[in-house]
């Protein structure tokens, strides 16, 4: 299908940082996409928290599903809005490709671990891996993608990490946040994308795992009403069926709302390029109805999951594995693989090595060296 004005066209690409001639069947957006599933980084998604601990079932979301949802909803609004395909999925699949092990638990410590260095910002990490940390080529470190692509990835930055990235790279991918301006309308929609899917499979995972029940979940009107809706179309409705179908139906709503919404916003802003879009407000987004119902299942579920008893005796033991590595790391760099032990910015290569492991091989690590075992299988 054709582009709309306002998407990014790959031939139009702001360029990668080190020059590459052109694939000869794919566009650039496709290249990104294609070295990103490749990555060491993403493969190793399979065994990192979403929510529950890897070894905690095997069929809760890990971050390379959560990864690949996202993609496949971000696909789903990008094409009826003429948006870039190709792009909005490159970003989904990249956008966690930083994320520590153990989920928001382990970047916590972690980001505790380098107070005085920095902190630890996931999203600024996964710009890190596309950027240095992968080691696939002869030429460049990383996987030089399109400027685009890493600026969908780098979806939050902190003032002052954005002015060390400005320094280095002026008028790159960290200006918008200097500028106050917005990322491409595939970047938005990404944004987007990622909160929609995480509120629908956690309440997946949550009801799978036991610490909350359907009956719970309805309390939310958002769910309620489409649960209702499929009770009123089919009646003997229960259990797992009842639960998968409030969920799509719900997930059709958002996405469907997403579409409209973002529709009248363009409808009204009429931006004539690519790069109009960036100068104007946030333009892909919820209705009002719709953010204020989403807001009320995120409240939900940071209520009733995120905060659950079980989770927070897991959360307190991961933290404590991540804290005791980057100690122990710290004061033993020859521990860590060579390539990071050899470097001299010691705390800050300490936090890429721990942020790159999945959950089973810092479980590993951690009896290695502590001769304890927290989290065990």
């Amino acid at each position: 299908m054709s582009l709309a004005a306002y998407a990014c066209d790959p031939a139009r690409t702001r360029g990668r940082r080190h020059w590459e001639p052109s694939a000869p069947t794919r566009t650039e957006y496709q290249r990104d996409r294609d070295r990103i599933v490749h990555s060491t980084a993403f493969r190793r998604l399979v065994y990192k928290t979403q929510v529950f601990l890897n070894h905690e079932g095997d069929l809760f979301r890990t971050r390379l599903t959560h990864s690949i949802e996202v993609a496949q909803l971000a696909r789903s609004i990008a094409r009826p809005l003429g948006l870039n395909e190709d792009l909005v999925e490159a970003i989904a699949l990249a956008h966690d490709l930083g994320h520590t092990p153990f989920g928001h638990a382990g970047q916590d410590a972690l980001n505790e671990c380098m107070q005085g260095q920095g902190g630890f910002e996931h999203n600024l990490q996964s710009l890190r891996v596309v950027d240095a940390l992968e080691e696939r080529y002869p030429a460049f470190d990383g996987l030089n993608l399109c400027f685009e692509t890493r600026e969908g990835v780098l979806k939050h930055c902190s003032r002052a990490n954005a002015e060390k990235l400005e320094q280095a790279e002026p008028g790159g991918v960290a200006r918008r946040f200097i500028d106050r301006t917005q990322p491409s309308l595939e970047a938005q929609l990404c944004n987007l994308a990622d909160e929609i899917a995480y509120n629908a499979h956690d309440i997946d995972d949550g009801v799978r795992s036991g610490l909350i029940t359907l009956e719970q979940v309805r309390v939310v009107p958002l769910f309620d009403r489409y649960c209702g809706e499929a009770l009123a179309e089919y009646p003997q409705l229960q259990g797992r069926r009842l639960l998968y179908e409030g969920i799509r139906r719900m997930l059709s709503a958002m996405v469907y709302d997403v579409i409209d919404c973002t529709r009248a916003a363009l409808q009204t802003a009429q931006p004539a390029s690519a790069e109009a879009a960036r100068h104007g407000p946030p333009l892909v987004a919820f209705s009002a109805a719709m953010r204020e119902a989403s807001g009320a299942l995120k409240k939900f579920l940071f209520r009733d999951l995120y905060r659950h008893p079980r989770v927070v005796e897991t959360t307190s033991q991961a933290q404590q594995v991540v804290r005791e590595l980057f100690e122990r790391y710290l004061e033993a760099p020859a521990e860590m693989q060579a390539g990071f032990a050899a470097r001299g910015d010691t705390p800050r290569a300490v936090a890429d090595y721990i942020a790159g492991m999945t959950d089973r091989y810092a479980l590993r690590e951690h009896e290695r060296l502590t001769g304890r075992r927290l989290l065990a299988a």
